[in-house]
């Protein structure tokens, strides 16, 4: 078994703040090593890239762009296929579509004593993952390859979990969910749109893959559920947000429900209804701007109609859900019997309330 070393591909809106909460909390994760290889064109982030050095992650390269990264005074640690056959874990956060390219090329030819979890829109990567979601689900020793879902599909599946799974029974009839996003991060130039663009359904059973993929999660665990979700893309660079409507097997009431979201340590509740107000609550209480919440419900916004549909607004924080689940993936694969214990190292950026 490799030492405890964990390697991140990629510099983007995942990589850079996961290098920096690994690197804070490296040593109470138990993680030996953090190394890294930035988004090779982006040559013009030498300061991001010197910034997470100087963080504690060693800096790794293929041999071709050694010299211009050394010409900026970067001191270089690894050569690239040096630094993924030392670590134990590869999270490959590079843009869409290169992580399967990154698989058939490199990973693959890898023996199987690694974990390789890409952050990607591909299904082919790997077995699905989030955390506190479908864990049961995972196999120690024999997988390889774990895909973790996009920021909605975990928000998605944390609501579905907390109200529609209860003591491993399903109580959910159906959930509709509309996620409307945001154009793109306030790092990135492509994306803008000069108005609301609706997304289309490209799947006739669940819709877009927001909920093709929470659904995957719960197959996972052996739940086959009746998940429908669309999209809508907003002139905005804060949060996602989702609209849900979920229909319940029995009758409930209100209150059942918010106690129950309420009990979730990875669901946050708040009054807060617009998404600036829960951005610069990340920006001030977070770490690197971020939360790692699942979901965060607006409780104004509940609806209990005739006792089994709820509906409501609930905003995803952006990349942190997937953050928590690519840090958990790791941890799992070194302590895969004390990896819930490990994760309490990061409880401090989970919030109960917003």
């Amino acid at each position: 078994m490799p030492r405890n070393i964990i390697h991140i591909v990629g510099t983007g809106t995942i990589g850079t703040p996961l290098i920096g909460i690994l690197t804070s909390r490296r040593k109470s994760l138990g993680i030996d090593e953090i190394t890294f290889q930035p988004d090779l064109t982006e040559i013009r982030n030498i300061a991001l890239v010197k910034g997470m050095v100087n963080h504690g992650a060693k800096l790794c390269l293929p041999e071709e762009y050694k010299d211009e990264y050394a010409s900026t005074g970067c001191k270089i640690d690894y050569d690239a296929k040096e630094a993924i056959r030392r670590a134990g874990v590869i999270i490959d956060c590079s843009p869409t579509g290169q992580a399967s390219i990154n698989k058939n090329n490199i990973y693959s030819k890898f023996e199987g004593d690694k974990l390789f979890v890409a952050q990607s829109q591909d299904s082919e990567f790997g077995k699905d993952y989030a955390y506190t979601i479908n864990d049961r689900a995972l196999n120690y020793g024999k997988d390889r390859f774990l895909r973790i879902v996009s920021c909605n599909a975990h928000n998605i599946a944390a609501l579905v979990n907390t109200i529609g799974i209860i003591d491993g029974n399903q109580h959910i009839e159906c959930g509709r969910f509309v996620c409307i996003r945001r154009e793109n991060d306030i790092s990135e130039e492509a994306g803008s749109i000069a108005s609301p663009k609706v997304g289309v359904h490209k799947d006739n059973n669940y819709g877009t893959y927001q909920a093709l993929d929470a659904a995957s999660l719960f197959k996972s665990i052996g739940f086959n559920l009746d998940l429908f979700s669309s999209t809508l893309k907003v002139n905005s660079q804060y949060l996602h947000i989702i609209h849900f409507d979920i229909c319940l097997k029995s009758e409930t009431t209100l209150q059942k429900i918010i106690n129950r979201l309420q009990a979730n340590p990875l669901i946050a509740l708040t009054n807060k209804t617009l998404t600036g107000q829960i951005v610069a609550f990340s920006r001030d209480m977070g770490y690197l701007g971020r939360v790692l919440n699942q979901s965060v419900v607006v409780v104004p916004t509940l609806n209990l109609r005739k006792g089994k549909e709820l509906s409501g607004y609930c905003f995803s924080l952006q990349d942190g859900n997937s953050i928590l689940s690519s840090i958990a993936a790791a941890i799992w694969f070194f302590f895969p019997r004390s990896y819930r214990e490990k994760m309490t190292a990061i409880d401090d950026l989970i919030f109960g309330e917003i």
